[in-house]
C-alpha cells in the first residue's frame, strides 16, 4: 500500500468518482495535460477543439468540479490551470490498485504452481 502523510487524507468515494469520471474523456485529459505546464485561458483552449466554446467551458466545469483544475479570472480572462495535487492523489490510488492485483496474480501464481498437470498425474 502507498504511505501516506498524516496531513494527506484520500479522497472519499465520491471524489474518487469525480475524478476518474473526469479523466474518462479525451478531452478532457487533454485539457489537464495542456495546463499542468502552464495556465491556459478558456479561449485559447477552445480553439484546439473542434467543439463550441461552450461545450469546452462544460468539459473544465467538470474538470473543476473533480478538482482536477482550477479556474481564475484576469481582466476579461478565465485562465484554467492543472492541479497536480489531485493528479497525484489519482496516481497513488491506480498505484494501490496496482499492488493488490498484482497480489492477487502472486497468490493465484502460487496455486497453480501447487496443483499437478493432467501430465504429471498420468505419470503416477
Amino acid at each position: 500500500m502507498v504511505i501516506r502523510s498524516e496531513s494527506s487524507t484520500p479522497p472519499g468515494d465520491a471524489q474518487v468518482d469525480r475524478i476518474f469520471r473526469a479523466l474518462a474523456d479525451a478531452t478532457r485529459r487533454d485539457i489537464v495535460r495542456r495546463t499542468l505546464g502552464e495556465e491556459a485561458s478558456v479561449s485559447a483552449l477552445a480553439a484546439l477543439y473542434e467543439m463550441s466554446f461552450a461545450a469546452v467551458q462544460k468539459h473544465i466545469s467538470v474538470l473543476e468540479s473533480a478538482d482536477l483544475v482550477t479556474k481564475r479570472q484576469q481582466g476579461r480572462e478565465r485562465l484554467v490551470r492543472g492541479n497536480p495535487h489531485t493528479i497525484r492523489e489519482a496516481q497513488a490510488l491506480l498505484d494501490d490498485y496496482a499492488l493488490i492485483w498484482q497480489g492477487r496474480i502472486s497468490r493465484l501464481d502460487a496455486v497453480l504452481a501447487e496443483t499437478p498437470t493432467e501430465d504429471s498425474s498420468k505419470k503416477h
